[in-house]
């Protein structure tokens, strides 16, 4: 009963530490557009005369912070 008991507070303290780990949050995403180029030059949509665009949903990366490293001498 005991290792029960030791198995089940184990699964639940790493399932605890994993859901507030920063490094494991969900990726934010953000949509990024770039103009369709054809022999070096923009092609334009003929129903709206602007530039033609594709686009796609892109992660965005935070950065963690650490200590620095020191220099050597």
């Amino acid at each position: 009963m005991k290792s029960l008991f030791y198995a089940a507070c184990i699964a639940l303290g790493a399932l605890f530490l994993a859901a507030n780990n920063p490094a494991f949050a969900e990726a934010q995403t953000k949509k990024v557009c770039i103009d369709v180029k054809k022999d070096g030059k923009d092609v334009i949509d003929p129903k709206t005369g602007k530039p033609k665009q594709t686009c796609k949903e892109v992660k965005v990366h935070q950065k963690l912070e650490g200590t620095k490293v020191p220099e050597k001498k």
